[in-house]
């Protein structure tokens, strides 16, 4: 071989193998196609709430390809999806977020379900730099670690059943008493979003001065709330607010009837996951009156450029999974949308001017207005109670929400 032909031969090896190098930290942004990763909880305790995340994600990725894809630099780019199963498992999430971002050469990521496990990714996102946007993990302490990566389209767990105490205080006046004499009963899962969700509670309870009579803590693994309901039925308290996810909502609403417990008012979260006015699981009437905190409701006005209004959302979501959308599948569509945004806002793949684009963005989306605080937390974007009426979601709080009035069975 000539010295000539050795030159060339060792410029294409070198080329090569610095094309090869390059892969992981470009394979992310292939010709035409930008991959967004996720841990999702496809197993374990959070399967319900995390499929509907899945969903949510799949549906806005559709939903923005068929729109013609995201438009960086004069060229567009279509989205997919890369994620494995976190078994619902904080560990595990987080092994897998080092996996997208180390091995997959992932530089844009989704949220997983629950608070818990985005506290175990944040820290992977924040030490690689790169920009997660997520609708699931509402803990008011994933915003005050200083994260500058962390970016969440929905309102923070303390807000959640707030409003469960304006509307106790207003069924008080309706039987002629002071909002002071509220008793309350509480029932909070022992993990990071139930327990702020508590915190939220007594807050707005000190306010009104009203009294906590009951205030119990639910294993991660809760499959009873004898224990509660039975004090329930002994002290007989006038607002009893529960929060367990999915399986904490599921368990009250069966087993307070098959108990036969009886409160004026009943709070919880995470309604529709659990799908509590489903009269053949829980059998007749088994939610009615129950009020029921929602980060996002079918019925809203809200608007953007990819789903139109949030009954246009509901309606493309029913049509491709065969039931209406909960709150965990749309702050999932959001947070791909918002992500979509963000690249053509900073019209580049550079991590840097995205998560400036993300810090600075403030738009209105099917879900709500979008505008996050230096501490990545959305701040424009209120929470809603909705009361089960006729087997209906009626909002009835906050009032400039709501569109019926607070029943009391």
């Amino acid at each position: 071989m000539s010295f000539y032909r050795k030159l060339s031969f060792m410029a294409l090896s070198t080329a090569a193998v610095a094309l090869l190098a390059a892969t992981p930290a470009d394979a992310r942004v292939d010709g035409d196609i930008i991959t967004l990763g996720a841990a999702l909880s496809l197993t374990g305790k959070y399967t319900t709430a995390g499929n509907h995340t899945k969903k949510g994600y799949e549906l806005a990725i559709k939903s923005i390809n068929a729109k013609g894809g995201v438009k960086v630099g004069g060229k567009s780019y279509k989205l997919k999806m890369k994620f494995y199963d976190d078994e619902s498992n904080p560990a595990r999430g987080a092994q897998l977020a080092e996996r997208l971002i180390k091995q997959d050469g992932i530089k844009f990521m989704l949220g997983p379900y629950s608070s818990g496990l985005t506290k175990a990714i944040a820290p992977v996102t924040e030490k690689h730099k790169i920009p997660m946007v997520e609708g699931n993990g509402s803990s008011r302490s994933l915003f005050n670690k200083g994260y500058k990566y962390l970016f969440a389209v929905l309102s923070t767990a303390n807000q959640y059943l707030e409003e469960a105490i304006p509307m106790a205080a207003e069924y008080a006046k309706m039987k002629g008493k002071k909002p002071s004499s509220v008793k309350i009963a509480m029932a909070f899962e022992n993990d990071p979003f139930s327990q702020d969700v508590r915190l939220g509670v007594i807050e707005k309870a000190k306010k009104f001065g009203m009294k906590v009579i009951i205030d119990d803590k639910l294993p991660p693994e809760i499959n009873d709330m004898a224990s509660t309901l039975n004090k329930v039925r002994a002290l007989k308290p006038d607002l009893l607010v529960v929060s367990g996810h999915s399986k904490g909502a599921a368990l009250v609403i069966r087993q307070r009837k098959q108990m036969k417990v009886k409160v004026p008012l009943l709070a919880i979260t995470h309604c529709e996951s659990a799908k509590v006015n489903d009269a053949k699981k829980y059998g007749k009437g088994a939610a009615e009156g129950t009020l029921c905190a929602t980060q996002w409701a079918p019925d809203m006005s809200y608007k953007d450029r990819v789903f139109g209004d949030a009954p246009n959302y509901t309606s493309n979501f029913k049509k491709a999974y065969g039931y209406v959308p909960p709150y965990q599948a749309a702050e999932s569509s959001a947070a791909v949308y918002v992500y979509a945004r963000a690249f053509e806002i900073a019209n580049s793949f550079d991590s840097a001017k995205i998560r400036q684009a993300l810090a600075d963005f403030n738009e209105e989306t099917f879900y709500g207005r979008v505008k996050f605080a230096p501490e990545g937390n959305n701040i424009a974007k209120p929470m809603v109670l909705r009361q089960i009426q006729n087997n209906k979601y009626v909002p009835v709080a906050p009032l400039n929400a709501a569109v019926g009035k607070l029943q009391i069975n």
